[in-house]
């Protein structure tokens, strides 16, 4: 074969190949070599085909896990005063024998701005902060229980009627500077919160109930939608959006797909009731009592569910029996993920701490492993339901 300057180039340019092939390359992906990236190293085995995604996964590391985790149920704690005093919150992990997952505190709009501390002192403390968020001036509700002579549906009445907190004002923008303040500030965390706003909107007992104050059909959803539309135009992400209404409590007080903003809007349904008061003075099962709202529920949506305030009295010497029964019916309902226990002396003493049979039955529940887990600020909340 005759040698062509062409030619020659063509073999000096596949002996470079070779030499490079057999030489430099492996000596890049031997050990000790600082300047090349290690996921780079586990990515050049010979036949590998490496993608953008593979290139995506191989980098970005675990993901994250949820809130609460697979097989797994929290419970939570309300006390009186919240995160100003974590006393009674201490008292309650120390007759529960384990730490609570959750934290749920209230704010009324007429008296509470955006204070980061209250957040940030729960999250020290390994809690996920639930903000009970209350369109109204609850000094009207402290200065009508102060009248003695007053019956329980009288303060009802009085501290249901306040104009200025009609659901028509909050749809039409008028606390557009205060909603954006809270935004911003909950946007400023960095770490997941709850927001419970406006709950119990089923009932007659609140301003922001559609049955009180003046509010008429619709606007209840239009106020929680044009709440939730704020946030998110402010950038807010880190909100787990709690929907909340009362335990139904007769057969006319159904109909809650009217009063709900669509899974689109809302990250945890939940619900409220309480064995000893109302219609649930007599002894009332969890199921009695719970059952027909969650049923309900899930007629309109499959969100999870949190059972959002609960507790018992020992009016009848039953609460270690309903704490226990409770419990044990929990498991059943798979689509229940955490529970709240209102550990506080109010009306009646609903706390666990207030009673040694009531601390052993409630620690002897907790115990359970599906309970033996820990919140952190990496978790993302679980927002659907498995199947």
């Amino acid at each position: 074969m005759r040698l062509t300057v062409p030619r020659v180039v063509l073999v000096l340019v596949g002996a470079l190949l070779l030499a490079y092939a057999f030489a430099v390359a492996p000596a890049a992906l031997r050990p000790g070599r600082t300047d090349v990236p290690p996921d780079r190293v586990a990515r050049a085995a010979p036949d590998a085909v490496v993608t953008a995604d593979a290139e995506a996964v191989a980098t970005a590391g675990p993901a994250p896990g949820l809130f609460p985790p697979d097989g797994k149920a929290f419970f939570g704690v309300m006390t009186d005063k919240g995160p100003y005093d974590f006393a009674a919150a201490d008292r309650f992990a120390a007759a529960a024998k384990r730490q609570p997952q959750v934290m749920l505190f209230s704010a009324g709009w007429a008296s509470a701005p955006f204070d980061r501390m209250l957040f940030d002192r729960i999250k020290a403390r390994g809690m996920l902060p639930m903000l009970g968020w209350e369109p109204w001036d609850h000094h009207v509700d402290q200065a009508a229980r102060k009248q003695k002579k007053l019956t329980v549906r009288q303060i009802d009445k009085l501290r249901a009627s306040q104009p200025r907190y009609r659901l028509s004002r909050i749809v039409d923008g008028d606390f557009d500077g205060y909603l954006r303040s809270w935004a911003e500030g909950v946007k400023s965390l960095g770490y997941p919160v709850a927001i419970r706003f406006a709950h119990e909107m089923n009932g007659d007992w609140y301003p922001w109930c559609e049955k009180a104050n003046g509010n008429r059909p619709g606007e209840y959803i239009a106020a929680w939608r044009h709440v939730h539309d704020l946030f998110e135009r402010a950038g807010v992400t880190n909100v787990i959006w709690v929907w909340s209404p009362n335990a139904r409590w007769s057969k006319t007080t159904a109909n809650l797909d009217q009063l709900y903003p669509g899974d689109d809007y809302v990250d945890w349904v939940g619900t409220t009731g309480y064995y000893g008061t109302g219609t649930w003075s007599e002894y009332s099962s969890f199921d009695a009592i719970f059952g027909p709202t969650i049923a309900e529920i899930r007629t309109f949506s499959r969100r999870p569910l949190v059972v959002t305030e609960t507790a018992a009295t020992d009016a009848g010497g039953r609460k270690a029996q309903w704490i226990r029964e409770t419990f044990r019916a929990l498991p059943k309902h798979r689509d229940v993920i955490g529970l709240i226990w209102f550990e506080v002396d109010k009306e009646l003493d609903w706390r666990i701490a207030g009673s040694p049979a009531a601390s052993a039955a409630f620690a002897e529940s907790v115990a359970d492993p599906r309970y033996d887990f820990r919140w952190s600020p990496e978790l993302l909340p679980r927002t659907e339901l498995d199947g």
